[in-house]
């Protein structure tokens, strides 16, 4: 599909041509963004506003505090004022139908963030990472430690956490970890205590770390009274340190207890210092330098009458049509890797982390 800028006025357009070009206007970019109450969503969006900038576009950044109400107005007067494209990392990826049929109605480009949108044929392209390896990165992270830590244990008792139900990436990462977690809860290898499995029945709303924390409470005191846990998948960091907040609550990580390996993701640095002290296995680092980067590159080109960039044009169907998208690799980090892939990158400095 090609998108052309709407058309200025006769005076308007004569005043841009007589204007230097370093002083061209090269349109204003909307970017939607879930909440600030995650590290990760305030660092994608400075990384964005910073990278359209350098490239000559303005931005209109809004974060909707997890609301989806709020998100939807704010796209909405997004699309009112007249934006020249929308970047959006949906809170429920199910709901903006209506607005983004408002965005293509004005020939508004639109690049999903992240997170897929769901049950519309007017999402242009998806940037984001490959989250089925995610998946299968936490899982084989959380093998590793119980293999590392637990190396007598005949069975390992495992207890499952999935993302928020809205999010279309929380079944990518739970699938992905279930390649790799199924075939050893069939030979016995895991014991599921609970027996709570299923994105129905583990995946935490809103990607809370209260409820996550809750939740660990309730398994722990209903299946874990005469036996210990010996890991926790966790999707991501916020939930990971609900998590060892609870395990930490009835005397794991101290005496005889050995704290059960908890994976993550997003590389936040409450997580990187809970794995620093060994109370968190693993995390899985995504740069969002460079996925602020390729977003800018897709809606650029868009704008300019190029073709984006895109490495995969099959994966993501959201349900209207296949969304031509571009996959980022995800980065498992351990203790071991630490310095290396956060601080020699330039994306922490040691100091945040000690």
């Amino acid at each position: 599909m090609t998108f052309t800028r709407r058309a200025l006025g006769a005076t308007a357009l004569a005043t841009l041509i007589a204007m230097p070009a370093f002083a061209q206007d090269m349109g204003t970019i909307g970017i939607a963004m879930p909440t600030k109450s995650s590290a990760r969503w305030i660092s994608d969006g400075e990384s964005m506003v910073a990278q359209f900038e350098e490239a000559g576009y303005e931005t209109n950044l809004q974060y909707a505090e997890d609301d989806i109400p709020n998100q939807l107005a704010q796209i909405e007067n997004m699309i009112t004022t007249g934006v020249d494209a929308l970047v959006i990392a949906a809170i429920d990826g199910t709901t903006l139908t209506n607005a983004l049929a408002n965005a293509a109605a004005m020939d508004i480009p639109v690049v999903a963030y992240d997170r897929l949108i769901r049950d519309s044929g007017d999402v242009d392209y998806y940037a984001t990472f490959d989250n089925f390896q995610v998946g299968v990165q936490q899982a084989t992270n959380l093998v590793n430690g119980l293999k590392e830590r637990f190396p007598d244990a005949e069975t390992w008792n495992v207890e499952l956490f999935g993302g928020s139900p809205d999010d279309n990436n929380a079944y990518f990462f739970y699938n992905g970890a279930m390649s790799v977690l199924q075939p050893l809860i069939d030979d016995g290898s895991i014991n599921i205590v609970s027996g709570q499995m299923g994105m129905d029945t583990v995946g935490t709303l809103r990607w809370d770390g209260s409820v996550a924390q809750a939740r660990m409470d309730n398994l722990l005191s209903a299946n874990y009274t005469d036996q210990r846990v010996h890991g926790v998948l966790s999707p991501y960091d916020g939930l990971s340190i609900g998590i060892i907040s609870s395990l930490r609550g009835v005397g794991y990580g101290s005496g005889d207890m050995e704290m059960p390996i908890v994976t993550g993701q997003d590389a936040e640095i409450p997580s990187i210092k809970a794995i620093k002290r060994g109370e968190q296995y693993s995390t899985i680092f995504k740069d969002t330098r460079e996925l602020a980067r390729v977003t800018v590159g897709m809606v650029d080109a868009l704008l300019q009458g190029g073709e984006p960039e895109i490495n995969d044009t099959e994966t993501y169907d959201n349900g209207v049509k296949v969304v031509p998208s571009y996959l980022l690799e995800p980065v498992p980090v351990t203790e071991e890797n630490i310095t290396e892939v956060l601080v020699d990158s330039g994306y922490y400095d040691a100091s945040e982390i000690e």
